[in-house]
């Protein structure tokens, strides 16, 4: 389905105005840091929601929402203030690949983070001159290991440098970054541009992309993201990354 650039924008910007919506907030992961309010908790929820938003999505909300109980529902103090003795809690904790092992380590990366680099916000932040978060990222990997940890854990940490699209950081930014004031993304990193953002690309969102004539290359990787950035910064230069609401809806709910 290849439509003149106008009317592709059009059909978009329909989609975007359906699905961005917050009664789609309760079948999304996004929910998890809406249970919150102060700052760092939503941060700290998100990153951790977003890690583990891969597979089933009623299985994402549930050990989500298992995560943050085992974090007190206070992800920001029991980072900051958990003693080792703390971290037994997690033994049985599992989702997929990402086991206890990689919770623990993700506990005390975000310990390093808040305090050594002042936290999530600015331990992403993308340099002047650049215009998207490709080295951010995996500047930010690296941050976030430079603490002992094991390797296996690096896997649940994307790097665009090697290839990845980084589907889940992108997602986990779309909501801290942008601010439309429709009450589905948070938009409390005041710090970073919304024009920086990139579309999380996904199986779904790349097959729509695809369809749509967004995208010609075939793998979901950072390549054909940078493809899909380009295509829809020409459609919203200032936002490019609410069309995730449209090629999500049309693929999860639409089948398109």
């Amino acid at each position: 389905m290849l439509l003149p650039k106008h009317e592709l924008k059009d059909f978009l910007d329909e989609k975007v105005g359906l699905y961005n919506n917050p009664k789609f907030i309760a079948s999304d992961p996004i929910q998890i840091p809406h249970l919150f309010s102060k700052k760092e908790d939503i941060e700290i929820s998100g990153f951790l929601t977003a890690t583990i938003a891969w597979g089933n999505r009623t299985m994402i909300i549930r050990n989500s929402i298992k995560l943050m109980e085992l974090l007190d529902n206070s992800p920001h103090d029991f980072i900051l203030h958990h003693q080792e003795k703390d971290l037994l809690r997690f033994d049985n904790f599992v989702h997929r690949t990402f086991n206890s092992i990689d919770a623990v380590q993700f506990i005390k990366s975000l310990q390093h983070l808040y305090t050594v680099h002042n936290g999530l916000e600015e331990a992403l932040a993308v340099r002047p001159g650049e215009s998207d978060y490709k080295n951010a990222i995996s500047k930010f990997k690296k941050t976030f290991f430079e603490i002992p940890h094991q390797a296996r854990t690096q896997k649940h940490v994307s790097d665009p440098l090697k290839g990845s699209a980084a589907k889940r950081i992108h997602m986990f930014l779309r909501w801290m970054v942008r601010n439309d004031s429709h009450g589905v993304d948070f938009g409390i990193w005041r710090t970073h541009n919304p024009a920086h953002l990139s579309c999380p690309l996904d199986v779904h969102s790349g097959n729509i992309a695809r369809k749509l004539g967004l995208i010609t290359r075939k793998q979901n990787d950072w390549k054909a993201l940078h493809e899909l950035d380009l295509n829809l910064r020409n459609l919203d230069a200032k936002d490019p990354s609410k069309y995730d609401f449209a090629l999500f809806g049309l693929g999860v709910f639409e089948k398109f």
